[in-house]
């Protein structure tokens, strides 16, 4: 129970990947840590819940990667995903720290599996969690207990008081009490604001209410806007974010990894006018499968329909939810609201332009159409064979770009320039530094652990070097 009476060295408040690195590096550095975590004790964690990898860069093969994953290269798909939208210093560091990571958080009890094939086409690049994201937290929060961090749930940081660029306490909310917690150091890793709709209006307008949350509903931004509000530079545009389709009948919040859908490279996605609007075949998944929420989120109500038939079928990952099955195209489009007229239409067209070719699911084949707008590149196959199915889709968020402008050290820099005194970031909250937009798979987690792990260390090393030097204080 917290009752305002100790002082701790670092404060951090989130209680997912990020925070928990942080308070584990903090920790080992002999640190006195205290964790924060708004939600609950079962539903700690926020969107790490989710998570089943994490990319880094990586030398050569391990039990755990099929092949070597150079910095470069790595660098080279950020560039791609995010148009040159990122700040290269900090992705070139953070790039290089993540070597490091893949035995650190080893260190710390989370397990990987053997690389995984098919359709994700992920086993040289990222590392999965043996048992996914839960399993990577639950060890995480096992050795930070362990360290003698302590960890309080269902305490909400409520307010923050800033001195000029110094942290100096923290309102804590917790058993109906408000509570001030004073500490040498603030590490901010309580996610973005994807869970907030209103403050989502505010970038993209009303059409924001038909959006669904993957994640936790307790990202709400609160210490992000609060950060904001004293002082500190944001960094970001409040429209970019990690957005990808999602099953249409997933609840609104928390529906997380098992709403996703990947078939997209399987068939075709229309609009409810039933008509195409994009290349699905563009690249491979993982690193095409987050630009599919705000592509959706520009279509008529939010809405789409990823439209395949019987070979595809068992090639991807399903959702929660069944798929919609007909034994024709236009039984298909009354099924979903369309009009049956301009789906066979549109499926028809579709079928004309496709060229034959090698289909290869795990690489970019010569499976194409020609002659047809938008075409579709890769993977391209006739929709022929009953039954014919089809998945609802809407813009799926999973977490927001505005945050917290950040260096080197995980330290936050004010809204004149100056590096804070004394306060740290880590997770979704900085993300905008390295994703200005776009997304690589298991990216977010990488942000996330080497952010985290320095944020930690960086306090640590703060909070000593002021005991030695009172005056720094």
């Amino acid at each position: 129970m917290l009752d305002g009476s100790t002082d701790y060295d670092v404060l951090i408040a989130g209680g997912g990947n990020a925070a928990l690195c942080a308070a584990i590096s903090a920790r080992r550095a002999g640190a006195r840590v205290l964790v924060a975590e708004g939600a609950p004790r079962f539903y700690r964690g926020g969107n790490t819940r989710h998570t089943r990898n994490m990319r880094c860069a990586h030398d050569a093969a391990t039990e755990t990667l099929s092949g070597p994953y150079s910095e470069e290269e790595f660098f080279d798909d950020l560039l791609r995903v995010t148009g040159g939208r990122t700040d290269e210093a900090l992705a070139r560091m953070m790039i290089a720290e993540s070597k490091e990571m893949l035995t650190w958080i080893v260190e710390q009890g989370v397990r990987f599996q053997p690389s995984l094939g098919g359709t994700l086409s992920l086993g040289r690049t990222n590392s999965f969690f043996l048992g996914g994201g839960r399993a990577m937290l639950n060890a995480l929060y096992r050795t930070a207990e362990s360290l003698g961090v302590e960890i309080v749930y269902d305490a909400e940081v409520v307010d923050l008081a800033i001195e000029g660029a110094r942290f100096r306490s923290a309102t804590v909310r917790h058993a109906g009490k408000d509570v001030s917690i004073r500490a040498k150091t603030f590490i901010a890793a309580s996610g973005g604001f994807e869970a907030n709709i209103d403050w989502l209006k505010e970038g993209w307008g009303e059409i924001a209410e038909n959006f669904l949350i993957r994640g936790t509903p307790y990202n709400r931004g609160t210490v992000l806007r609060m950060l904001i509000d004293r002082g500190v530079m944001q960094i970001g545009d409040p429209t970019q974010c990690h957005a990808v389709a999602i099953d249409a009948r997933a609840p609104k919040f928390d529906g997380g990894i098992i709403t996703r859908l990947d078939c997209v490279v399987f068939g075709i996605v229309v609009n409810r006018h039933a008509k195409r609007f994009y290349d699905e075949g563009e690249d491979v998944w993982p690193k095409r499968y987050a630009i599919w929420g705000r592509l959706v989120a520009a279509q008529p109500g939010q809405i789409a329909y990823i439209v395949f038939d019987a070979p595809s079928l068992e090639l991807f990952m399903p959702s929660l939810f069944p798929p919609v099955e007909a034994e024709t195209i236009g039984e298909l489009a009354e099924k979903l609201g369309l009009s049956p007229a301009a789906l066979e239409r549109t499926v028809a067209g579709f079928n004309a332009a496709v060229r034959p070719g090698t289909f290869d699911h795990t690489a970019l084949d010569d499976c194409r159409t020609e002659g047809l707008e938008p075409a579709k590149t890769h993977w391209a196959r006739r929709i022929e064979t009953a039954p014919f199915y089809a998945y609802p889709v809407r813009p799926g968020i999973t977490f927001t770009y505005l945050g917290v402008k950040v260096d080197r050290a995980a330290r936050m820099v004010m809204a004149d320039g100056r590096p804070a005194a004394n306060m740290f970031a880590a997770g979704e909250i900085m993300a905008g530094n390295v994703l200005g937009q776009g997304y690589a798979a298991g990216i977010g987690m990488t942000i996330g652990s080497v952010f985290g792990r320095i944020a930690g260390r960086e306090a640590a090393r703060l909070v000593s070097s002021a005991s030695q030097s009172p005056e720094a204080a």
